[in-house]
């Protein structure tokens, strides 16, 4: 017969460890059974210990262990139920039988030490006997609590015994190196830590509280946890670890610390004794009001989920493994009895723990029950956690397990691995096979259960990880259930690990409102996060990002300078189109200018409407008619280029601007010189004894023509070279774009300005010069003042328009063209036109030529 045992971890010192009767001695297997192979089993089926400090003077006292753990007998009446059921099956290892013995390793490390002794050899470690060179089983299964097992794994790894554990999570024990034949039916808490800080970062806690078991177990998941959140954006108030074995007033600070806190968040990564101690204290403080988030450990712990407990868990959160049925264990469960082993003090200690009573015996302990039972009670009407069925997730794993070492003794008895045949001459012998085969086998094992799940292990020894999210929710008659809510698969890509429907959740209090737990409140846009010096990233305050920069969204770190053409709006939320600025006709000032510009064009037609009736007038005449015309012409046209400065620049009005000015200007200061050389030759040539020719009329309309066609081929050069073209200023004004023409060369712009301000000099001193020419009307002096009002103006034009801002540049040119040509429309043009209208006696030929002296233009 091949023994396939499955031992509970205890520890060995004595001889008689085949004695199964030595109840709360974990140098004794509980629980055994013969077969063709035996592999060993750990369990807390006791979860305190009583020890003694050794004197080393004597042979140390038996370890006792004492208080039953009905889930984890539950746990081992699974594996002994899953044995049963391959031994009774053809399709898998026919002609075999399975052994076990299930050792109890109290929920410690010192038992589990002593224990693991026990499995290797098979017998007591004295000096007076030998090994036997062979272990006494193929495979372990065990423990519940990640210290305990990696106790164990430490132990058998070197002798290459496979260990599979049904509830050991620590990442630490994914170390090959380590742990080179540890296996487990449960996910890594690689997996879950990092999935409890996204479910933690998913609902925007981003300060929370932390307690964790003060062991591998909670120290390595935890440790993982805080890397991943704080990574997220995650802070942790206080991180706290408790043992179940700490004093009272150990727990009372820790539950103070808890009580104090502001996080409205508890991640909780504690096993199940250290979760009952803390609770216990929470409840005595009356804490409530927290979102408790726990790990697989405790979550789904049915007797947990009692009326006082939920007043202080309603709404947990946390992942798990799923679930499963397994169809028999039911009834199996309820069949154990006293009456199947008599001898057997476990399950006379269960029994009487069960029903609160004791069995009569001569050879059973004085118990603390004062009513008697026989055995013959009923466990079906029993509801505890030995019979509880309803949430079999690490049971699951329990009966995985079994499966999973079955199929790889299996696979080594036909000689099968996965590259095909294995290389061992011994693989087929029952009687010569080697732990160190299992290994082998159980690394490659894959299978599929009757459920339809799939078996197989990574290169660590890790199963695939999936969880279920659950959520304490209450039903109406009281009862605390665990619903599922979400899913976690840490097989798929990140973007599709976790899945959840927030709507079905109740919150911390059975509330439908989710809790807030944050150091600071969020930014709203337009705001951003600034430290506090000395605190944690998570408390911040907030500040108003400054003018052209901008936060569209909640909680951000920087703000954003808004690109050069957009500005901020006023809640700094978002980026819009800065105000186009420039100098349009609707505006106030646009319109005053305009309505200047076309009044100057107006009085210009007027005079020259005067002019026209009045031509055969001496006084017009005299003027030099044809000039006359033409600077009225020029002026005219030197008020309607003002309007091209008005209105949204173009290419082409940029262009046309300009030009149109230096034209325009350099036509009607070549007029203006025109007439001031004429009056001055004409007075000269009236003089005795001088011979200086007369200006005539062709002369000078070359004169006139040759100025002008110079600022033309200026203009020319500079629309060829580099023309002004429409420029978006967005430099000067921090808030607005400032529409201009660019003068695309500034040499081209001040030699247009610098040609009509020569021009402007010298008739200002040529009429300068003749103002005292004896005549009854002078036009030197009229002359001379327009042009003092030219220079006056252009000479300040050059600051003003050098030091105004935006449209009031152009503001500056407009009224510099406008003051200049209706200095020359008023001072040339209207002594003559008063004359005309209202001095009309004046206008005599007599009256111009005076007394005697010569006449003048």
């Amino acid at each position: 017969m091949l023994i396939f045992g499955i031992m509970l971890l205890c520890s060995f010192e004595t001889k008689g460890a085949t004695n199964c009767n030595m109840i709360g001695k974990p140098e004794y297997p509980l629980l055994s059974n013969d077969g063709d192979i035996i592999i060993g089993g750990a369990f807390s089926i006791h979860s305190k210990i009583n020890s003694e400090i050794p004197s080393f003077t004597e042979k140390p006292q038996h370890l006792i262990c004492s208080s039953l753990n009905l889930q984890e007998f539950h746990f081992a009446q699974t594996m002994i139920f899953a044995i049963e059921e391959i031994n009774n099956k053809s399709s898998l290892l026919p002609n075999i039988s399975i052994g076990y013995q299930i050792f109890d390793s109290c929920g410690s490390t010192l038992a589990s030490m002593r224990s693991s002794m026990s499995l290797i050899n098979g017998q007591e470690m004295t000096a007076e006997q030998t090994c036997f060179g062979k272990t006494a089983v193929k495979a372990i299964i065990g423990e519940s609590e990640s210290s305990s097992t990696i106790v164990l794994s430490r132990a058998t790894g070197p002798f290459k015994i496979p260990l599979i554990s049904h509830f050991a999570t620590c990442a630490c024990l994914s170390n090959r190196k380590q742990f080179p034949s540890f296996f487990r039916t449960i996910p890594s808490d690689y997996y879950q830590s990092r999935a409890l800080a996204q479910l933690v970062k998913h609902f925007g806690w981003t300060w929370v509280g932390a307690v964790r078991s003060d062991n591998d177990y909670g120290n390595n998941g935890m440790a993982t946890f805080v890397e991943v959140a704080e990574r997220e954006g995650v802070c942790i108030e206080y991180s706290e670890a408790i043992l179940r074995t700490n004093t009272k007033e150990k727990i009372a600070k820790v539950v103070e610390v808890i009580k104090k806190g502001s996080a409205k968040v508890l991640v909780a990564f504690l096993a199940q004794g250290e979760m009952d101690v803390l609770l216990e204290e929470t409840i005595r403080q009356n804490v409530t009001g927290l979102q408790w988030v726990g790990s697989e450990s405790w979550i789904t712990a049915r007797h947990l989920a009692t009326e006082r407990v939920s007043k202080v868990l309603a709404g947990a959160l946390g992942f798990t493994i799923s679930k499963s049925k397994i169809p028999g264990l039911k009834q199996f469960l309820l069949k154990v009895n006293p009456s199947q082993n008599p001898s057997n003090s476990l399950l006379r200690e269960f029994w009487e723990t069960t029903f609160g009573c004791h069995l009569p015996s001569t050879t059973s302990p004085k118990t603390e029950y004062d009513k008697y039972c026989d055995g013959s009670e009923n466990l079906s009407n029993v509801s505890n956690p030995f019979t509880d069925v309803s949430e079999l997730r690490i049971s699951n794993n329990v009966y995985k397990a079994v499966y999973t070492i079955a199929h790889a003794l299996h696979n080594t008895l036909t000689c099968k691995s996965s590259n095909g045949i294995l290389n061992n001459s011994t693989c087929g012998e029952k009687d010569l096979m080697i732990s160190s085969q299992v290994l082998q086998s159980l690394q490659n094992v894959n299978f599929t259960m009757a459920s339809g799940e799939r078996v197989y292990f990574d290169r660590n020894g890790d199963p695939s990880a999936r969880y279920e999210l659950v959520n304490w929710q209450k039903t109406e008659a009281g009862v605390t259930n665990f619903i599922t809510v979400g899913h976690y698969d840490a097989s798929l890509p990140s973007e599709q690990q976790f899945v959840m429907n927030s709507a079905n959740i109740a919150w911390a209090g059975d509330s439908h409102m989710k809790p807030r737990s944050v150091c600071s409140e969020s930014c709203q846009p337009g705001f951003r996060q600034a430290v506090i010096k000395g605190r944690p990233v998570c408390c911040f305050e907030c500040v108003r990002c400054p003018s052209g920069e901008i936060s569209n969204m909640t909680d951000s770190a920087e703000c954003i300078k808004c690109p050069s053409e957009f500005w901020s709006n006023e809640n700094q939320s978002m980026c819009v189109p800065k105000k186009v600025e420039f100098l349009s006709f609707e505006e106030h000032m646009g319109i005053l200018l305009t309505a200047f510009s076309l009044s100057g064009v107006s009085l210009t037609i007027a005079v020259a409407l005067v002019y026209y009736h009045f031509m055969d007038t001496p006084l017009v005449k005299a003027s030099n008619t044809e000039l006359s015309f033409l600077l009225l012409f020029s002026l005219t046209l030197c008020f309607l280029c003002s309007l091209t400065f008005i209105g949204r620049p173009t290419e082409w009005s940029c262009m046309l601007r300009h030009t149109a000015f230096g034209i325009t200007f350099a036509l009607c200061m070549s007029c203006v010189l025109a007439r001031t050389i004429a009056v001055v030759m004409a007075f000269r040539a009236t003089v005795p004894g001088t011979s200086v020719p007369q200006c005539s009329v062709p002369l000078q309309r070359s004169g006139v023509f040759c100025c002008t066609i110079f600022q033309v081929i200026i203009c020319t050069l500079w629309l060829l070279l580099a023309p002004p073209m429409p420029y978006k200023n967005v430099a000067h004004l921090v808030d607005k774009i400032i529409l201009e023409c660019d003068l695309g060369s500034a040499v081209g712009f001040w030699a247009v300005l610098g040609y009509i301000g020569l021009l402007a000099v010298l008739c200002f001193i040529l009429a300068f010069l003749a103002r005292k020419l004896p005549d009854n009307f002078n036009e030197a002096k009229f002359i001379t003042f327009s042009m003092l009002i030219f220079c006056a103006v252009w000479i300040t034009f050059i600051p003003a328009y050098v030091s105004s801002p935006g449209k009031f540049t152009v503001a500056v040119e407009i009224f510099a063209i406008l003051a200049s040509s209706f200095g020359l429309l008023f001072c040339i043009f209207t002594p003559k036109c008063y004359i005309i209208i209202f001095k009309p006696e004046q206008n005599t030929k007599k009256h111009m030529l005076g007394k005697g002296h010569a006449k003048s233009l």
